[in-house]
């Protein structure tokens, strides 16, 4: 997907112009479940033009070390705009707004789902007006603003499939299922069958039937707003337009909740830690990609960030990535939308099965030299409010 930055205009901040790469990489899974880079492209090979260059770890060490860094630039442009704000934000966005307008507050799955929606809106609006707006951060100091982090969002857009929004068959689809190294993985799975077994204890109370499912209106228009007006016809990508028996009212709210918790904290919590280290993932370019070897020190600062653009880069990396004092972990919310000892029994054991996968995640992390913190429940906020 990093070719998506492929044709994206770059910024011009403060009269510079900034520069923009779609490379391509090839890593390798060693035996001991470590991913490193082999090669490393920086820009699509272009009909008239001599081919770019391969950089490889045998390359001078300044000329390995600016083509990395000219990779996590451009990692660091889809993570936020792709990753954390379309596939986190946004599409949280229209759960909600579909919610609202179609299921009353008396309908089992707007009791369901409402405890995830906590904020969101505020939040989104708070994005647009500082952080994607004319003149804000993004159009500050990073190579996609000034348009192009818009141009690349609608493209993005257009990627957007309901199987990448469901971690069982995301992962199936990428390779990712034997993978031992990748915790991501791990607790990604877990998480997903924890909220789908609540979700189901839920749904199984009020649907007996697959019929009921069939004859409730206000959830097949929930489910057809999300899927053709919030996704602007996200069918021929795997979205449903109807919901037809249990089961797939089940997967679907689980993907549901699993974007608004698991999937944007994996996206937002690693902000801080990977973020505020400029060089590990420089938030803009000043000189143009590499086409020789013969990078000197000199060359890597002068195409860093300069010290205003990685100051900015650090405090809002900050803002963002920091925990927040009023933060509800996943399950934990204080309201209570059902009434009855049945509905209750079924949240009691969605939150001991939280817990017990936090404490899981815990002992698992005290034997790792860098642990994977982004999925342990107590940590996972209980909606994207932040």
């Amino acid at each position: 997907m990093i070719s998506l930055l492929d044709g994206i205009k770059a910024n011009v901040i403060l009269c510079s112009q900034q520069h923009l790469a779609a490379p391509l990489v090839m890593l390798k899974l060693q035996p001991d479940g470590k991913l490193l880079p082999m090669v490393i492209q920086l820009q699509l090979p272009r009909t008239g033009s001599p081919p770019p260059p391969l950089f490889l770890p045998t390359d001078p060490p300044m000329a390995w070390l600016l083509a990395k860094c000219w990779v996590r630039s451009s990692d660091f442009q889809l993570h936020e705009l792709q990753s954390h704000l379309l596939r986190g934000h946004l599409m949280a966005e229209v759960i909600v707004v579909a919610t609202m307008r179609c299921l009353p507050s008396i309908h089992p799955i707007f009791k369901l789902i409402i405890p995830h929606l906590r904020y969101t809106l505020e939040i989104n609006v708070r994005a647009r007006t500082g952080l994607v707006s004319d003149m804000g951060i993004f159009d500050q100091i990073m190579s996609t603003g000034g348009g192009g982090h818009v141009q690349l969002l609608k493209q993005a857009g257009a990627f957007l499939t309901y199987s990448s929004f469901c971690p069982p068959d995301d992962l199936a689809d990428r390779g990712l299922l034997g993978v031992k190294s990748s915790f991501y993985a791990q607790d990604a799975l877990r998480l997903w069958e924890i909220i789908y077994r609540y979700v189901e204890g839920i749904v199984s109370l009020h649907y007996k039937t697959d019929v009921a499912v069939k004859d409730d209106p206000e959830l097949q228009t929930w489910c057809r707003e999300i899927t053709e007006i919030g996704l602007q016809g996200a069918q021929d990508r795997g979205f449903p337009v109807s919901l037809q028996a249990r089961d797939q009212v089940c997967h679907f709210v689980t993907m549901c909740i699993f974007t608004c918790t698991g999937q944007h904290a994996s996206v937002h919590l690693g902000q801080l830690d990977w973020y505020s280290w400029v060089p590990n993932a420089p938030c803009t370019m000043r000189l143009p990609p590499p086409t020789t070897k013969d990078a000197t020190l000199e060359t890597v600062m002068a195409t860093l960030p300069n010290f205003h653009q990685a100051s900015l880069q650090m405090s809002i990396t900050w803002q963002l990535g920091r925990r927040q004092p009023v933060m509800v972990a996943v399950g934990q919310h204080e309201e209570e939308y059902f009434s009855g000892p049945e509905p209750k029994a079924v949240l009691k054991k969605f939150r001991e099965e939280l817990a017990a996968l936090d404490k899981e995640i815990e002992i698992r992390n005290a034997k790792l030299d860098m642990p994977y913190e982004y999925l342990r429940p107590s940590v996972v906020e209980n909606s994207v409010a932040i």
